[in-house]
């Protein structure tokens, strides 16, 4: 089956980062990664790089030199992420007709869910982040909103015939009624789209040596700052309210928190259950996916996705987070 990467081999990675003036030592090591192609490179007598390779028409190129310009400001106030390596001036490369970038290898650890002290730093490295990204808007990178996530989600979930048949009434009924109060929610709030990194799950916020950093910028866009803090809490309501303080207490040193966003917690959730389906089915045709997630074409995922959605019109019947 012919899809996006077929042609990238590991003789090519080598190639490409060869083309930049390192000398390889030959190893390559594939690390997981499903939008785009992520490879562990071997320098000699150096430390190893992270080769990205791009997916294929999805971001602009002006796109993607946006996300690395915004990872550049940040590094440049000080802001622990890691910034694609710039040689020649340039950090946005092409060879063998794939797009790629370099960046320097940064390990660590995912926070550990719950834990007060570790959401305070984390409060306050976002906080440090919504600074610098509150300045300015992007010029050329998406806004997250309810038609790109939710109404464009559930059109290619429905144009593809993913859903099975048995559950297509159930799912294209819930998910319209979910997508028509998700209208009104985004209809009424009151925020300001600022850039964020869009994806800030807590594998993305990783600690080494006693610090937090930010890694893959990737999926950077205007959108409300909740939208970065809200996968940092977890467990039961009074839990999440505890978590939630610590997390804009440390934010609020560096950068003002709006409260009046904590509504549009539960519907940034629902959005993400959408827009995730929708992501694996528009890649489907990409072999990698149908490996990675057999379950996707089952009953039981899309009665488990039926029964979340459900969920989520609930939550948002139900009193919103709030500051103390």
């Amino acid at each position: 089956m012919s899809h996006p990467f077929s042609t990238l081999t590991p003789d090519l990675v080598l190639d490409a980062v060869e083309s930049l003036g390192y000398l390889s030592d030959a190893r390559v090591l594939a690390l997981n990664s499903y939008e785009n192609r992520v490879y562990q490179v071997g320098i000699e007598d150096e430390t190893p790089l992270i080769a990205k390779f791009y997916r294929p028409d999805r971001w602009s190129d002006a796109a993607i030199r946006e996300e690395h310009s915004f990872s550049a400001e940040l590094a440049e106030h000080e802001v622990p992420v890691v910034a694609p390596l710039v040689r020649d001036g340039e950090t946005l490369f092409e060879h063998g007709g794939f797009r790629f970038a370099l960046f320097p290898r940064r390990g660590g650890r995912a926070p550990e869910p719950g834990n007060l002290d570790q959401l305070y730093r984390l409060g306050q490295l976002l906080g440090r982040m919504h600074a610098i990204g509150a300045s300015r808007p992007f010029a050329h990178r998406e806004t997250l909103a309810v038609d790109n996530f939710g109404h464009a989600a559930l059109a290619s979930l429905l144009d593809g015939g993913f859903v099975p048949r048995s559950l297509l009434p159930a799912y294209e009924s819930v998910a319209r009624d979910l997508l028509a109060r998700l209208d009104e929610l985004f209809a009424r709030a009151r925020y300001t789209s600022i850039r964020l990194h869009g994806d800030c799950h807590p594998g993305n916020l990783l600690h080494r040596d006693d610090a937090f950093h930010v890694v893959d910028l990737d999926d950077c866009r205007m959108g409300p700052a909740v939208q970065d803090l809200w996968m940092m809490l977890a467990g039961e309501r009074h839990e999440r309210l505890g978590q939630l303080a610590e997390l804009v207490d440390g934010y609020q040193e560096f950068h003002d928190f709006a409260a009046r966003e904590l509504p549009l917690i539960e519907g940034l959730r629902a959005l993400r259950l959408m827009h995730h389906s929708a992501w694996i089915a528009r890649r489907w045709d990409d072999p990698a996916f149908p490996m990675a997630f057999p379950w996707f074409a089952g009953e039981r995922y899309w009665g488990d996705q039926i029964l979340a959605l459900r969920e989520q019109m609930a939550a948002l019947n139900e009193e919103p987070l709030r500051l103390f």
